[in-house]
């Protein structure tokens, strides 16, 4: 007898459908839970249907954009996933960045309206022409509940477009316009489909979500969650022991953490008096996971362990089932079913089998490109010689015998700290706007509490007469506390060395490797 055929066998379906046909099967099952409301699937898709109409009022068309930066709550995933119904395009924003940066991603994104919370409205100051809404104001002017279109009411049916844009998500910056990666449908919906096999999404299954939903990391399992008809906890700012009493009290199957989150609970001097008995898979990504702490996961949380390797650009990605390969645990995996990954030199030629190169990926779920960015995005790909279209990592790895990906290094010297992207080039700009830097350079160095944690080393500028800057006595912890006053609380620096020169090559790169073992041998 064949099995029966389920919506997930389509080629493309909208998340949107996924959540109303749960809330016809069973509208009183519990969709969203966080520390002040919750939603079952009947409320979630009325608030969605209110979503979407309002913005249909507002004069907002498919295809057109919000953004919406906030906490994690209930109220932002009905938002964000109402605005889906409509066919609008989510910017999610990160609380965490500056003022001037946040500014520029909302310019860039187009949103026609801002959805805020406490914490970030000041962020945005007054004068901003965007129209916003508060997302935890009650019935006041400017609230949530004030802006929905009310109860009962339909939004007018739209078509979407397996390559119609579902969300930006932003990568991190603290100078200029950071690169918006345009995410389409149909890379979603492929990230949904394999939900329900090996990784045991259901109606019956329960999910904790202790990272932002601003973050793809955090996406990749919201919305299969949901799409599954789970329910999905939100936690709207880790810490390690309140993420454990979460999870029993809510007898959690499903989780995603990035490696820090990990390292952190392990560490939990309670953590073995938690029952956590009720899981089944736990996932992570966005940064090295050591093997050792993958290993620790395994011999003492139940249930299976994935790591996943990939980009928020889409492209190719591997998982690690490390509880069937705990031999494994110093790679991050295989490539994915429908998942094609190459390694290829400097020349852009593939490398021999168990050669080195950087990595290099195509599947269904790839981005549309960068927003407003073509010659960026042109940059990020690789053609394949047949003529296919592939997403540069800028890592360097090599596949053992066994096809299991072993990365070696980053070709280009993003940091990534407690989970998330940091980009150098940016933090370097800040430091050279300071009257007394002559050079900057930073790079990423250890952390036991972040993973990776930015350093900076600083060339000042020698006082003249024309420039009488005392730059010969510019103290480090001044110019460390001017940076970290101005950037974001993800790209601050750890510490500041002020250096008679930058090591250089013989073409005048500099030496960021020799920076790192010159930090290391300080000791600070």
């Amino acid at each position: 007898m064949l099995p029966t055929p389920t919506p997930f066998d389509q080629d493309f379906g909208l998340v949107a459908d996924m959540i109303r046909l749960h809330a016809r099967q069973d509208p009183a099952r519990l969709a969203l839970v966080d520390a002040r409301d919750r939603l079952d699937y009947g409320e979630l898709d009325a608030t969605m249907d209110r979503v979407a109409a309002a913005l249909q009022r507002d004069g907002v068309r498919s295809g057109e954009s919000i953004a919406i930066c906030a906490a994690a709550s209930v109220n932002y995933a009905a938002v964000f996933l109402g605005a889906l119904r409509a066919g609008v395009v989510v910017a999610p924003l990160a609380p965490g960045e500056t003022a001037k940066s946040l500014a520029g991603m909302l310019a860039d994104s187009g949103a026609r309206r801002l959805f805020v919370d406490d914490s970030t409205a000041a962020s945005f100051g007054a004068t901003s022409d965007v129209p916003r809404t508060m997302l935890d104001g009650g019935s006041a002017s400017g609230a949530l509940e004030t802006w929905l279109a009310p109860r009962g009411s339909v939004p007018h049916d739209v078509v979407i477009a397996a390559d119609a844009p579902f969300n930006i998500i932003y990568s991190s910056g603290t100078t200029g316009t950071p690169k918006g990666i345009v995410q389409p449908h149909a890379m979603r919906w492929a990230q949904v489909r394999r939900g329900g096999g090996a990784y045991g999404f259901g109606a019956d299954a329960t999910t904790l979500l202790a990272t932002p939903l601003y973050s793809n990391t955090t996406l990749v399992v919201f919305l299969p969650s949901l799409a599954w008809g789970g329910t999905v906890v939100l936690m709207a700012r880790f810490a390690a022991e309140g993420y454990l009493r979460l999870a029993e009290a809510h007898r959690v199957t499903h989780t995603m953490l990035v490696p820090v989150q990990y390292q952190r609970i392990m560490a939990e001097p309670a953590f073995d008096r938690f029952d956590l008995s009720s899981y089944r898979m736990k996932f992570c990504t966005s940064a090295p996971f050591a093997a050792a702490l993958k290993a620790d996961v395994l011999a003492r949380w139940p249930g299976g362990l994935v790591e996943f390797y990939g980009m928020t650009e889409g492209g190719g990605s591997c998982a690690l089932l490390a509880h069937q390969h705990p031999d494994k645990l110093h790679t991050v995996g295989q490539p994915m079913d429908g998942h094609d990954i190459r390694l290829v030199d400097d020349d852009g030629r593939q490398v021999a089998p168990g050669a080195i190169g950087e990595i290099v990926g195509r599947s269904g779920s790839m981005m549309l490109g960068y927003h407003r960015q073509a010659a960026k995005t042109r940059d990020a790909e690789w053609t394949s010689p047949e003529g296919l279209r592939f997403i540069r990592t800028g890592d360097v790895g090599r596949f053992d015998a066994d096809g299991f990906l072993m990365l070696l290094d980053r070709k280009k010297d993003m940091i990534i700290s407690g989970g998330f992207n940091i980009y150098p080039s940016d933090l370097e700009a800040v430091l050279r706007e300071h009257a007394v830097v002559a050079e900057a350079s930073v790079v990423g160095v250890p952390s036991a509490r972040w993973g990776e944690t930015p350093v900076a080393f600083v060339v000042v500028r020698r006082p003249t007469p024309d420039s009488p800057v005392a730059g010969a006595a510019a103290e480090g912890a001044d110019l460390l506390a001017w940076f970290n006053a101005r950037v974001g609380k993800t790209q601050r620096l750890a510490a500041l060395h002020i250096v008679d020169e930058l090591p250089r090559s013989a073409i005048g790169k500099v030496l960021k490797r020799e920076l790192r073992e010159r930090h290391a041998a300080t000791g600070s």
